[in-house]
């Protein structure tokens, strides 16, 4: 079996790719970049791998394969032999292909959204109603959809979990967690899991865990 490269940079959302693949027992390699002093952005030798030159990415022989979500579905799929994931026929799948959109699609955009706009200072004021709003609505949501539940989806841990796992940890790097609890509960069940912690030691410093 050829190795996955997970071409991995430094505080990313990739940290959560290296998870999966420590979940699966798979065999891979890390092609490591280092972020911006100044910047906090992607080097540019990341755009020598994809245009974009954004990561997560990963190289599976001669495929290259972009986006968490769609990387998280590739490898459970392509290289899980059933594991990490609910049965295709069942309604818990379509769950499950629920959370690996939404995280990136919608829980994201107000968490991101308060980074860029504290940036502005004053002048992104009349912005943080809406952002706050829109932060506590989403992890709400999740919170809700946690309560009395160990993971994302059914009785097992999966690639939901995986994907939804940057959500609650940005949650704790804005300090939010400790009002929703169940999300709370959850990402440090998921942070004490042997993989992530020998994801975290092959990955290098992350400071969000």
């Amino acid at each position: 079996m050829s190795k996955i490269v997970v071409h991995h940079l430094s505080d990313s959302r990739s940290q959560r790719v290296l998870w999966l693949l420590e979940e699966l027992g798979l065999p891979y390699e890390i092609k490591a970049y280092q972020r911006d002093a100044q910047t906090r952005l992607a080097p540019p030798e990341l755009a020598a791998v994809h245009p974009l030159g954004k990561s997560p990415v990963i190289t599976d022989g001669d495929r290259t394969v972009i986006e968490s979500g769609a990387i998280v579905d590739y490898i459970v799929r392509r290289h899980g032999g059933g594991r990490l994931q609910p049965d295709p026929s069942s309604a818990d799948y379509d769950v499950y292909q629920q959370w690996l959109h939404y995280s990136e699609g919608s829980a994201m955009l107000p968490l991101m959204l308060n980074l860029y706009v504290s940036r502005l200072g004053e002048a992104g004021a009349p912005l943080h109603p809406r952002i706050t709003s829109e932060i506590a609505n989403h992890l709400g949501y999740v919170d809700r959809s946690l309560a009395g539940r160990e993971y994302m989806v059914g009785d097992a841990f999966s690639g939901a979990d995986v994907q939804m796992s940057f959500v609650g940890e940005i949650a704790g790097v804005y300090g939010l967690r400790g009002s929703y609890p169940d999300l709370d509960r959850w990402i440090r069940a998921m942070q004490a899991r042997p993989a992530y912690r020998r994801a975290l030691e092959r990955g290098g410093p992350y400071r969000f865990a």
